[in-house]
């Protein structure tokens, strides 16, 4: 299991800025965990003072003295309730302000990053990075500060305390202090690899769990239940690998540990004992050195296990980070201006190529060959044209549509709207003035209104029922249970395929965009409901750039023109009726499918 190593002070410098904001709440916790620290360190000083004093004079321990003693420790009690409140309450809510705060930076790095990302990432490994590590970070951002500190603040004042009662003994203690810690800090870097290995692991099942769940109705359809049992069984097996490895690590971790406590304890009993026979220190001094003790080896042992959690934590940290470092594919070049509010909607493709690296799964480690889907398309597409590009499977028609609003990037060439580079235009202002139909469906989990008023938001009812009627989908809404407001389900599992499909062109029509790109835009919908969407789609496509892709070529018999794009690019063009006369590729096509 080769890990990736990033040092620790790294990782903690990347992750103070996200602890400043709240650094008067972390000084304050700090001052809390200070008082909270007090009772632990005063008790020894007084069962000492009250030993001695029974042991050396006994008349001057009196009922007033006692007294006093119980009233100010009572206090110093009620202390440590307040301020352990506050730690428990706002430094718990710091913690989850600064998970609120990566959480919020790490979804809008989601909206940066391309389509190539998600291609390459299981959306199950994203949601545990948001969800569970974040978490973790936010329980290392609160607990982790206020251990180390009241830690300190225990060693410290018990080794003052021990240095003054016995200076050997205390020597002696503080020898093998260094030792425990160097023996844990073995097992540092293997547990951060182990937690690191178990996230990774826990996203391998979130993301079988969510595929599976969404596939539900094809698994049953084939009967195939057993094997997805299997395949979680699988995955659920090496998550249990896992939390074995990750445990035989703590387990010799903690057993170091506590064979370092006994060592300790009884090094203390033993040569304390002998100093107590020969007079070197009282009766007193001695309870209070072994009170003491525990006090020091309880905050030494917290340390060496919050280990786990600060591991935890790091390891949180490291994924966060890698998300945040991860390069933005498409994104605003430097110079970029707002397209202008009004554009004609022309298109050029100048020599348009683009390909990308593929791996060899069978090589994750060999040189990635490159796979070109396009090679130098040259086309222009006319202010107003409807424009159909056709072809046979895997010649690049969804991948050409998916140039004009940068979905990706183009590997040389330039795409042009209104003679100017896409590339000089901001993204978001570019694909505000594009409406896309892709041939994968998606609706949100929310109401039917709510999907439609998507394609523009703050839009009235009033303008989303219009939108609905002009995709013929306002009948069926209308006799929804809750009409406009009825819940579609997760990805719209309540509707039918055609009626997920006019919803999602409602959408297109609600953001009444110049330039239209429908991807098999009609391919869900019956006879009756295509014939109707399609007069609704090109009156929709009157005065406005259109791209379509089809493979129904009955639909796009009415194009201005008809791009035949194949493996070796742009093959043929013309009408319907010009192209059945070359009796080429399209031709073929066509009479397939009559």
């Amino acid at each position: 299991m080769e890990q990736k190593h990033i040092s620790t002070s790294y990782l903690l410098k990347r992750f103070y800025p996200y602890f400043r904001p709240y650094w008067y709440i972390l000084v304050f916790d700090l001052i809390c965990a200070s008082l909270t620290s007090a009772c632990d360190l005063v008790l020894p000083v007084i069962v000492r003072f009250i030993t001695n004093t029974v042991t050396d004079s006994p008349s001057e321990l009196t009922v007033d003295l006692v007294v006093r003693i119980t009233v100010i420790y009572i206090a110093l009690r009620l202390i440590d309730v307040a301020a352990n409140y506050y730690m428990q309450n706002r430094g718990h809510v710091m913690g989850a302000r600064i998970e609120k705060d990566m959480r919020r930076d790490l979804f809008e790095k989601f909206q940066e990053l391309s389509y190539g990302y998600y291609s390459n990432n299981k959306t199950g490994q994203l949601v545990s990075r948001i969800t569970s590590d974040l978490f973790d970070i936010a329980e290392f951002a609160h607990h982790c500060p206020e251990e180390y500190f009241i830690a300190a603040v225990k060693i410290v004042v018990a080794f003052v305390v021990l240095i003054r009662v016995n200076v050997p003994l205390t020597l002696l203690l503080f020898a093998l202090i260094p030792l425990m810690l160097l023996c844990a800090l073995k097992f540092r870097v293997k547990l951060r690899n182990a937690f690191k290995w178990q996230r990774s692991e826990l996203g391998e099942i979130n993301s079988h769990v969510e595929d599976s769940l969404l596939g539900i109705r094809v698994s049953k359809s084939f009967a195939n239940e057993d094997i997805e049992e299997q395949r979680f069984e699988e995955g659920n097996e090496r998550f249990l690998l896992t939390k074995k490895v990750s445990y035989r690590n703590m387990a010799e971790f903690r057993s170091v540990t506590r064979l370092f406590d006994g060592l300790m304890y009884i090094s203390i009993v033993f040569f304390g004992s002998l100093s107590l026979i020969r007079g070197h220190i009282t009766a007193g001094d001695f309870i209070a050195y072994l009170m003491y003790v525990s006090v020091l080896l309880e905050a030494i042992r917290r340390v060496v296990e919050f280990t786990e959690q600060f591991q935890r934590g790091i390891t949180g940290i490291e994924r966060f980070i890698e998300i945040m470092d991860t390069e933005i594919e498409i994104d605003d070049l430097p110079g970029a201006v707002d397209m202008p509010e009004k554009i004609r909607g022309e298109i050029e493709f100048r020599d348009v190529s683009f390909s990308y690296e593929k791996s060899d799964n069978d090589d994750p480690d060999g040189d990635p060959s490159v796979n070109t889907v396009l090679s130098h398309i040259n086309l222009r597409i006319a202010s107003g044209e409807n424009v159909a590009v056709v072809g046979p499977s895997g010649a690049g028609k969804t991948t050409f549509c998916n140039l004009i609003p940068r979905f990706y990037d183009v590997s040389s060439g330039a795409v042009l709207i209104d003679g100017k580079d896409i590339r000089d235009y901001k993204v978001r202002s570019l694909r505000t003035k594009i409406g896309m139909m892709q041939q994968e469906v998606y609706l949100f989990s929310d109401t039917v209104a709510g999907n439609i008023g998507y394609g523009r938001p703050g839009a009235s009812r009033e303008e989303i029922i219009e939108a609905a009627k002009l995709a013929g989908a306002d009948e069926f809404i209308s006799e929804l249970p809750d009409g406009y407001d009825t819940y579609v389900g997760e990805r719209g599992a309540r509707l039918s395929g055609g009626q997920k499909q006019r919803i999602s062109i409602a959408r297109v029509f609600l953001k009444n965009p110049p330039v239209l790109i429908l991807d098999e835009a009609t391919s869900s919908l019956d006879n009756e409901s295509e014939r109707y969407v399609q007069e609704s789609l090109a009156e929709l496509a009157k005065g406005r750039t259109t791209v379509t892709i089809a493979h129904r070529l009955s639909t796009i018999k009415s194009a201005d023109r008809i791009i035949v794009l194949t493996e070796n690019g742009i093959t043929e063009e013309g009408t319907h009726e010009d192209l059945l006369k070359k009796d080429g590729i399209y031709a073929g096509m066509y009479n397939l499918t009559i």
